[in-house]
C-alpha cells in the first residue's frame, strides 16, 4: 500500500508556525520588542518604512548573544527561557516558545546582528525564505538590531491581505503604546519613513500614561492598589467624564504581560456598571500579579490569552479593587470632604454618588447657582431660599390652537396640548392623542436635513473659533488619514498634530454646540474597523445618523409653543417620519375609545 502520511519539510512547518505568529507587521514588532525586554534592555528603537511592509528594524541595548546562539536561535523551538516540563508552570518571561525569530525568517529577508557583553565583535546572519544566506563579524555597540524587509514576500496569498500603509502603521505604533505602558522604565522611540512617531522617556507609571493616552486625559485618571494573599492589583482608572466607545484604551497585564482576556474585562465592566453608559467603555490600565504557576499563558501563540486557575476569586478581586475606587468617586470635590454616613446612609450616599457621576458622563448642565446681590448694610443680607423639592411657577392655561390653514400635512394639522415631562409632546387629532418623542423627532429632522446637503455635494461646516485637539489611538489616527477626504464630505476637517493626536478645525454646522471631539472620537473609532471606501459609503447613513443624534436635544428639555409648531411643520417634510434613524419610534396615537376603556366608561 502507498504511504500517505509524510513528514513535513522544516521550511514549509515554519511558514505554517508563521501563519500563527506573524499576522501582520504589527505582530512582529511585538515578538522582537518580548525579546528586547528579556533581554534586559532599557532602549528600544523601532523604525518601519511603508507602514513596516517593506521594511523594519529594531534596535535594543540588551544583553545579546554569542555567535553560536545566534545560529541556535533561528532553530525552531531554541530558547533560554526554559529547560523542562516544570518550567511550563513558572513563566516569568515574555517569550518561551523558541518559534518567534524562526517564524519572522522564514517569510522575509531577515538580518540578525547582535553582540553580547564582553564580546570584541558582533555577528550577522543573513536569512532570506527561512534559507542562511551568510555569517560574518561585524562592529557594533552591544546589543542587538534585527532587520525584517519584504514580509511575506514568499507568501503571495497572506500579503494580499496586508492593509494601506496608515493602516498598518497605527497598528505598530498601538503594539508599542501597549508595551511602552508596561514598562516605564525602559525608553522607546519609534520612527515611520523617517519621521518620528512616538518617542517615550524612562519615567513613571502615571507619566508614562500621560505620554500615551494624552496628557489632558491623564488628568481624569485616578491610582488603584488592591492586595490580598492571592492577588495583587495595581494601576489607574478613568472617571465617567473619560470613556471610549470601544475597548482601544483599555489595558490590562498579567505578570507585565499584555493581555485580552475576557475574564479580567467583564470584571471591570461589572464594576462600572451605572457609572458609565451602556456601549462605553472606561480608559485602565490594570496590572494583576499573580503566582506563576496561578495563570497558564501558554493558551494562543499570540499570548493575549490567558487561563486562571481561580477565575473566580480573580475576577471578584478586579471587580473589588476597581469598585473601592468608583465608590469614593475622587472625580467629585466634595467626596474627600464630606465623611460617610454610618450605617445605611452609606447606600445612599452610595447611589448620589453614582447618579453624580452619571451626570457628568453625560455632560449635563450645571444648576444655577445663586448670586449675593448688593444690599443695604442696615438689612442684613437676603440668603436663599431652601428648597426640599422642585418649584416651578405655574404654566399658563393652554388653549390647543388650531390648525393654521396653509399646514396640509399630518404633524403641522395637528392641534398642540402641552409637553409632558419636558420630553413628550402632547397632541390631538380629531378623537385620537397623538404623543410625540421629541427627541427621535428633531433627530429625524436633523437627519433628513443631512442627507438632503450631503446629496447636494457637501454637508454644511462651520469652522471652530479654537480648533480642538483630540487624543486618539494610533490606529484611530491612521483611519483619520485614509478617510479624511470622506469625512471632509460631511463637514469635519482634520489634521494631524503630532504622535496620536489630531486636530478638529471643522465640524458639521448642526454640532457645532455639541461636543464635537466627543463625536470624532466615535466616529473614527467605528472606522478603524473598516478597510476600504466603498465600506465608508456603506456606513455613510449610519454617521449620518449618529451625526443627527448629537445635533439635537436629549433629555427633558423645554420647548416653547412656536419651536413645537416649526418641529411638527419639519417632520412633515420629512421622507419618512414613523421612526428616527436608528429605527425608535417617533409618535404614538391612543384613540378616545381606548381611554374610554381604560376608564371603564364603554
Amino acid at each position: 500500500m502507498s504511504q500517505r502520511i509524510t513528514i513535513l519539510p522544516e521550511t514549509l512547518t515554519n511558514k505554517i508556525a508563521a501563519g500563527e505568529v506573524v499576522e501582520r507587521p504589527a505582530s512582529v514588532i511585538k515578538e522582537l520588542i518580548e525579546n528586547s525586554l528579556d533581554a534586559g534592555a532599557t532602549d528600544i528603537t523601532v523604525e518601519i518604512t511603508g507602514g513596516g511592509r517593506r521594511r523594519l528594524r529594531i534596535t535594543d541595548n540588551g544583553h545579546g548573544m554569542s555567535r553560536e546562539d545566534a545560529l541556535l536561535s533561528l532553530e525552531r523551538h531554541a530558547t533560554s527561557k526554559i529547560k523542562v516540563d516544570s518550567d511550563l508552570d513558572c513563566i516569568n518571561t515574555l517569550g518561551f516558545r523558541g518559534e518567534a525569530l524562526p517564524s519572522i525568517a522564514s517569510v522575509s529577508r531577515f538580518t540578525l546582528a547582535t553582540r553580547e557583553t564582553g564580546a570584541p565583535e558582533g555577528a550577522e546572519i543573513t536569512v532570506e525564505g527561512g534559507r542562511v544566506r551568510d555569517v560574518k563579524a561585524c562592529g557594533m555597540a552591544t546589543g542587538t538590531v534585527i532587520t525584517v524587509e519584504q514580509i511575506f514576500f514568499n507568501l503571495p496569498a497572506r500579503l494580499k491581505f496586508m492593509k494601506s500603509a496608515e493602516t498598518e502603521t497605527g497598528h505598530v505604533a498601538d503594539v508599542i503604546a501597549r508595551m511602552a505602558v508596561s514598562r516605564p522604565d525602559v525608553a522607546f522611540l519609534c520612527t515611520s519613513d523617517d519621521r518620528e512617531l512616538l518617542r517615550l522617556q524612562r519615567s513613571d507609571l502615571q507619566r508614562r500614561l500621560a505620554q500615551v493616552v494624552g496628557r489632558e486625559s491623564s488628568q481624569h485618571l485616578y491610582p488603584l492598589q488592591g492586595t490580598d494573599e492571592y492577588v495583587t492589583i495595581a494601576g489607574f482608572i478613568s472617571g465617567p467624564a473619560l470613556v471610549r466607545s470601544g475597548t482601544q484604551a483599555v489595558y490590562t497585564y498579567i505578570n507585565g504581560r499584555f493581555i485580552r482576556d475576557k475574564v479580567v474585562q467583564h470584571a471591570v465592566m461589572q464594576a462600572y456598571r451605572g457609572v458609565i453608559d451602556r456601549g462605553r467603555y472606561p480608559v485602565v490600565a490594570l496590572f494583576i500579579e499573580l503566582p506563576p504557576g496561578e495563570v497558564d499563558v501558554n493558551v494562543h501563540p499570540t499570548k493575549h490569552e490567558v487561563r486562571f486557575r481561580r477565575q473566580s476569586v480573580v475576577h471578584d478581586a478586579i471587580q473589588s479593587a476597581v469598585e473601592e475606587v468608583l465608590r469614593s468617586s475622587p472625580w467629585l470635590p466634595e467626596a474627600h470632604s464630606a465623611p460617610p454616613a454610618p450605617g445605611g446612609a452609606a447606600g445612599q450616599t452610595y447611589r448620589e454618588r453614582i447618579a453624580a457621576a452619571a451626570q457628568a458622563s453625560l455632560s449635563l448642565p450645571p444648576r444655577p447657582q445663586y448670586r449675593s446681590q448688593p444690599t443695604d448694610r442696615s438689612f442684613p443680607a437676603a440668603t436663599p431660599p431652601v428648597h426640599t423639592g422642585t418649584v416651578r411657577e405655574p404654566e399658563p392655561i393652554f388653549v390647543p390652537q388650531e390648525p393654521q390653514p396653509e399646514s396640509t400635512g399630518y404633524f403641522s394639522a395637528l392641534s398642540i396640548i402641552g409637553q409632558f415631562h419636558s420630553e413628550y409632546i402632547l397632541c390631538q387629532s380629531g378623537s385620537e392623542l397623538v404623543i410625540i418623542d421629541q427627541h427621535a423627532a428633531s433627530e429625524r429632522v436633523a437627519y433628513q436635513l443631512l442627507k438632503t446637503q450631503c446629496r447636494s455635494g457637501a454637508v454644511e461646516s462651520q469652522r471652530l473659533l479654537f480648533p480642538e485637539t483630540v487624543e486618539l489611538s494610533f490606529s484611530e489616527v491612521a483611519a483619520a488619514a485614509r478617510f479624511s477626504e470622506a469625512l471632509a464630505g460631511i463637514g469635519f476637517e482634520l489634521e494631524p498634530f503630532g504622535g496620536a493626536t489630531i486636530m478638529l478645525s471643522a465640524v458639521p454646522r448642526l454640532i457645532a454646540e455639541k461636543e464635537p471631539a466627543l463625536l470624532i472620537r466615535d466616529i473614527l473609532a467605528d472606522l478603524d474597523q473598516i478597510g476600504t471606501s466603498s465600506a465608508f459609503n456603506e456606513m455613510l447613513e449610519s454617521l449620518l445618523s449618529r451625526i443627527a443624534c448629537h445635533s439635537v436635544i436629549r433629555g427633558a428639555h423645554p420647548l416653547e409653543n412656536r419651536q413645537i409648531r416649526q418641529l411638527l411643520q419639519n417632520m412633515d417634510q420629512t421622507d419618512f417620519a414613523a421612526s428616527c434613524p436608528h429605527g425608535r419610534p417617533v409618535s404614538h396615537v391612543i384613540t378616545l375609545a381606548e381611554l374610554q376603556k381604560i376608564f371603564k366608561r364603554t
